[in-house]
């Protein structure tokens, strides 16, 4: 009775597990494998042990690409997670068309990246653009933005919060299921505004905060489209048939982030087997960090129930 409880039970789990097989564990391994090889697609790889990794520590666009990642992550996460959080405590207080404005704040996450991005590169186009236009009216001369070193990153950031609306949904759920009792007793305690939201909200919903953190660093590990997309258009020199354009990381490597850098190594350079490395050495970190943000929450938990 109880082999045949396991084998009914494995046999509605087994579309799941045949994915998982073929479509993550299989390429996983493959990439571990491959990061160890020197091959190209058209010859047989060739193993060359750890000299992949080593290279890493000689590569100077890797270093570049590093640091632009990481600028993402520590601004462009929090600024998006704090935004949201924001957006949605302000729709939570609409009583009147409420429907109407949550679905104009949600629309924009609903744009294709690469339409949306062509569309900033627009508005944003320095001297004639719409925004310089708006600025210059009321006597501000508005910066070069994608085409800005400076300000390229931070443009990237502002196209991120244009289209917060799918994080905003989710934080918008988890505000409005925080109980109107804890509120009560907090006002009856003479808490204003700012304990409520540091001592009720915030610690209710501290679950969505942590997962808005994972899912938003591991989304900016893997920042490809919009700064490949952001890059192109504000050259002059997008590519029209594929491949990798000769303008990734415009202007000046400012927009030059990690997974660029592997894509061109695999695909312009065709050393593939550095590529699965440093695709292997991305899902470690991204692995890493996820872990040390599940166990901070964990003992940020103990400390709050002790």
């Amino acid at each position: 009775m109880r082999l045949r409880r396991n084998l009914t039970t494995l046999s509605f789990l087994a579309p799941m597990l045949i994915g998982v097989a073929v479509f993550f564990l299989y390429p996983l391994v493959s990439a571990v494998y491959f990061s160890f090889t020197k091959f190209d697609l058209l010859s047989v790889p060739e193993w060359v042990g750890l000299d992949n990794y080593k290279r890493m520590a000689d590569d100077p666009f890797l270093l570049q690409s590093v640091r632009n990642t990481v600028w993402m992550v520590l601004i462009f996460v929090p600024v998006r997670i704090v935004s949201a959080i924001g957006l949605s405590m302000l729709l939570a207080q609409i009583k009147r068309g409420a429907g109407f404005f949550r679905t104009v704040f949600y629309l924009p996450a609903l744009a294709p990246p690469v339409a949306a991005t062509i569309a900033f590169v627009y508005l944003l186009k320095p001297g004639t653009g719409p925004v310089d236009n708006l600025l210059e009216h009321i006597g501000i001369d508005g910066p070069l933005w994608f085409n800005s070193p400076t300000w390229a990153k931070p443009s990237l950031v502002l196209l991120g919060l244009w289209g917060i609306g799918d994080i905003m949904v989710i934080f918008l759920a988890a505000v409005l299921g925080v109980p109107e009792s804890l509120y009560e007793a907090a006002a009856l305690d003479g808490a204003n505004a700012w304990h409520k939201l540091r001592y009720v909200t915030l610690p209710t919903i501290r679950p969505v905060i942590l997962f808005a953190t994972v899912t938003g660093v591991i989304y900016t590990l893997q920042y490809f489209d919009q700064a490949a997309v952001a890059g192109s258009i504000a050259s002059g020199n997008a590519t029209t048939g594929g491949g990798a354009s000769l303008s990734f990381g415009y202007p000046e490597g400012s927009t030059f982030t990690y997974p660029l850098w592997l894509y061109m190594v695999g695909f312009r350079y065709s050393a593939l087997g550095y590529a699965n490395a440093l695709a292997v050495a991305l899902f470690v970190v991204a692995l890493a960090v996820t872990v040390v943000l599940l166990k901070r929450s964990k003992a940020f938990a103990g400390e709050a129930e002790a």
